[in-house]
């Protein structure tokens, strides 16, 4: 599958409606999810200042490096665009394209950075600057049905890969031979790459929600946490799902079985209407009405798609309405320190009918390596 190639105009031009209504004249972005959501360029945050300009007229300026000319005129051809080269320097690059600007810029509060931002405040003192990250990254709340499909084409690749990688496990087995196989997998499978530094967790490592893999050996009766997912088109998966090698007791079979009915609270109740803060209170009040509510350590979770996480967040307090397009996870969570965690991670899209499961990789408890 070869993914279709976005509409980038499209995007800058819903961009600049919701620019209009804030006031706000342009929109700068480093490189990062935004700009390659905007440009298809996924250019990586260096020491060279890069940097994107929308407008509220829907023009592109942007100050780039020289070496990056020939991609970036070709992806971003009617763009008015200040070049610098490494030995003069980005000073006058950035004084081209901002001191002509009035008005508000919006930045990214979580990813722009001193050097671009004290370029711009001295290129126009005048500029009033302001952290829009939210309204910035809403742009990319809804997905389209392409995004939705390369989306599902990573959980797709995720879930071979982690099937494969179960029919290896071991007692005697470490935590990172296993993620080794599954990063193998992976690649086999067609991922692009991992959508972020696998987590495989035996036994009490489990309630540790983002421990690191060691040279921990896997022992009957432990669970296996693995939270995993392949990038695809510049899209993620993000799936976990706990395991147990060979068996388990009963108090582990209750904590699993608990985590599992939140889960599935959550898919139930996801719905167009439905607040992200009231789909968290549901699925939380599964873990706080059980024997087991002291355990409950993070929200149920987080948007997903070009970034692992972004907007929306489902958790407390948070108002947002989920509608058609919403892309993100439903994770649950227990964890009991130095005895046992369970994490059940689905990637879920709001739709007409109420919410879709992109991951179907199986969720009863079971047992590996048997």
């Amino acid at each position: 599958m070869t993914p279709a190639r976005p509409d980038h105009a499209a995007r800058i031009t819903a961009l600049t409606r919701m620019m209009a209504d804030r006031d706000i004249a342009q929109a700068a972005f480093v490189p990062g999810p935004n700009f390659y959501y905007l440009t298809g360029l996924n250019f990586h945050l260096m020491e060279r200042p890069t940097l994107l300009v929308v407008h509220s007229d829907a023009r592109v300026t942007a100050v780039m490096p020289a070496l990056e000319k020939s991609q970036w005129q070709a992806a971003m051809p009617d763009a008015e665009t200040h070049y610098w080269a490494d030995a003069g320097g980005f000073t006058t690059a950035f004084e081209q394209a901002f001191a002509p600007l009035t008005g508000r810029v919006a930045v990214e509060g979580l990813r722009m950075r001193v050097r671009e931002l004290n370029a711009v405040r001295n290129a126009n003192p005048q500029l009033q600057i302001v952290d829009e990250q939210e309204l910035i990254s809403s742009v990319r709340l809804c997905k389209q049905d392409a995004e939705i499909e390369i989306v599902t084409q990573a959980v797709v690749i995720s879930e071979k890969a982690l099937a494969q990688a179960c029919e290896t496990v071991a007692v005697g087995r470490t935590e990172l031979d296993l993620k080794r196989t599954l990063l193998a997998a992976m690649l086999e499978q067609g991922g692009d790459g991992p959508a972020f530094d696998p987590i495989v967790l035996f036994g009490a490592a489990a309630a540790d929600c983002h421990g690191h893999a060691t040279t921990r050996t896997l022992q009957a009766g432990n669970a296996i946490l693995i939270d995993f997912g392949a990038t695809f088109g510049g899209y993620n998966a993000d799936i976990t799902r706990t395991f147990f090698a060979k068996h388990c007791d009963g108090f582990a079979q209750d904590f699993y079985n608990t985590v599992l009915t939140a889960n599935e609270k959550g898919r139930q109740i996801a719905r167009v209407g439905l607040t992200a803060g009231d789909l968290d209170a549901g699925v939380t009040q599964v873990l706080a009405d059980s024997e087991f509510r002291e355990y409950i350590v993070h929200k149920t979770g987080h948007g997903l798609g070009i970034d692992v996480h972004e907007w929306p967040q489902i958790m407390v307090g948070n108002d947002q309405e989920l509608a058609d397009g919403m892309l993100f996870t439903i994770e649950p969570g227990l964890y009991k320190p130095d005895t046992l965690g369970v994490r059940i991670e689905d990637d879920v899209v709001i739709c007409a009918s109420g919410c879709q499961s992109l991951t179907t990789f199986p969720r009863d408890l079971t047992y590996l390596g048997e």
